[in-house]
């Protein structure tokens, strides 16, 4: 927690040296990593760190302030630190300064990681791999990998704004080789949160990997898939890849201001996308991996909508970016630790599903949306990818897609890829589900890594091409 003197300290600086902002943010960190693979637990990764990191916006003869950052392991070095910084002693004396009160907030979960043994944790992993190795000698790798987090976040700034926020994740990722003969075929599997080890009683660890070998194995006898401009459809099980890899960065206010994603610069309030196309970000929502309660510069988490039925309405923002467009932060100022400044980043970013369906008709309308295909790509679940965000363009693999014929699925092929631009996309969305599937991952920024969620209905893409080997 943040002594009180280093809240004098905050108070002290602000009144010298034309710093009209300053806050401090402390983190807590415990963290465990199991790896097992071959048949063996790799060496297991367990640690605690915490650290402190002080940020100050100094007044320029510009608008945009300048950001002077330090950070330290120990909370007793962070004056030294920010004397060397500002080139001038600093006083603590602050009078009249109060440390406020810190009102503390803790993700609920069932039941915490640290009471559970870590052998019952190993066995996890062993019970999980034993189980894919009964399924096939075709099985050639079975990679696993466990981990636990839990972060306290104590923080405060000369606005008067401060809290302690407690976040515990879990991670377990999956990934299957299968083999025959030459032939190499992959799969793969994360879940996870902002939750405790009761996700193992939600999901069946054994079952998910079993299911996950299936797909792998099913693919040594794929056909290659075709190659060609064609409609594909997007399963809500494919997760949100596409929205947030195409789609999400390009519209992170950093990115628009420095002019790395053009092709949305300017256009608040113009029609970018369908008008199916309703895309949110949600750091507020219960377990998923990518939520807060305050974001790691202090405001308050709440529900941006980025597009509204085809408009663009918003970027995200953090303090800096905001004070740069003269708006207020979003609440998207996310730092991967104390070491790192906050930057804008993604939560939990989805695609709206049709809300006009009815609830009694969601086994129908992914159905629906299918069988108006009549010769397509069905894809049931997203691989890697990459994107250029200064035009849009993107390559996506497909880890399981099907074959559509006459509004049916058929034939699982193996090999495709879907190449387009992000921005053509989003005007070629001509059907939406009313079904919601997510997936989570660790996304990277400027060196950072943070925690996110995607998510996506089922839907439809008139036309894309799809790259494969097959003509």
């Amino acid at each position: 927690m943040i002594s009180e003197n280093s809240y004098f300290l905050l108070r002290s600086i602000i009144a010298k040296n034309e710093i009209n902002y300053a806050e401090i943010y402390s983190e807590d960190l415990r963290f465990l990593h199991l790896f097992y693979e071959d048949r063996r637990i790799e060496p297991i990764i367990s640690e605690e760190n915490k650290g402190y990191g002080l940020r100050l916006f100094r007044r320029t003869n510009n608008t945009t302030p300048e950001v002077l950052y330090i950070s330290t392991n120990e909370e007793e070095k962070i004056k030294s630190l920010a004397e060397k910084v500002l080139k001038d002693k600093i006083s603590t004396s602050a009078q009249g300064a109060v440390l406020p009160k810190i009102e503390e907030f803790i993700h609920p979960i069932k039941l915490s990681p640290s009471e559970i043994p870590l052998e019952e944790k190993i066995n996890l992993l062993k019970n999980t791999e034993i189980s894919v190795r009964k399924m096939s000698n075709e099985i050639a790798q079975v990679s696993l990998h466990y981990g636990e987090k839990k972060k306290k976040i104590s923080f405060v700034n000369t606005e008067e704004v401060s809290y302690i926020e407690e976040r515990q994740y879990i991670i377990f990722s999956l990934d299957v080789v299968a083999k025959r003969g030459e032939i190499i075929q992959t799969a793969s599997e994360v879940i996870g949160g902002l939750i405790g080890y009761e996700i193992f009683q939600i999901v069946n660890p054994e079952k998910l990997a079993q299911e996950v070998s299936a797909r792998a194995l099913a693919k040594l006898s794929a056909p290659e898939a075709p190659v060609g401009e064609m409609p594909v459809v997007l399963s809500s099980s494919a997760g949100g890849t596409m929205i947030h890899e195409a789609i999400g960065h390009s519209l992170e206010a950093d990115s628009v201001q420095k002019g790395i994603s053009p092709v949305y610069q300017g256009k608040i309030g113009q029609k970018i996308a369908s008008e199916l196309v309703t895309v949110i970000d949600d750091p507020t929502l219960a377990n998923k991996n990518g939520s807060y309660i305050f974001d790691d510069e202090g405001t308050p988490a709440g529900k941006t909508v980025l597009i509204e039925n085809g408009i663009l309405k918003n970027y995200l923002y953090d303090r800096y970016t905001a004070n740069k467009d003269k708006c207020i932060s979003n609440a998207h100022g996310r730092r991967e630790s104390y070491h790192s400044k906050p930057i804008p980043r993604m939560s939990n970013t989805y695609l709206l599903p049709d809300e006009d369906e009815p609830a009694t008709a969601k086994a129908g309308s992914p159905k629906k949306i299918i069988g108006s295909v009549e010769k397509g790509l069905f894809v049931k679940k997203m691989g890697g990818g990459q994107v250029n965000t200064a035009t849009g363009d993107f390559v996506f693999e497909v880890e399981e897609g099907y074959l559509i014929e006459n509004g049916q699925i058929g034939t699982l092929v193996r090999g495709a890829v879907l190449l387009g631009n992000g921005p053509e996309v989003l005007k070629s969305i001509d059907m939406l589900g009313n079904d919601l599937g997510w997936s989570i991952g660790l996304c990277g920024k400027d060196g950072q890594g943070v925690p996110v969620s995607d998510g996506l209905p089922t839907l439809r893409i008139k036309k894309l091409l799809v790259g494969g080997t097959k003509t």
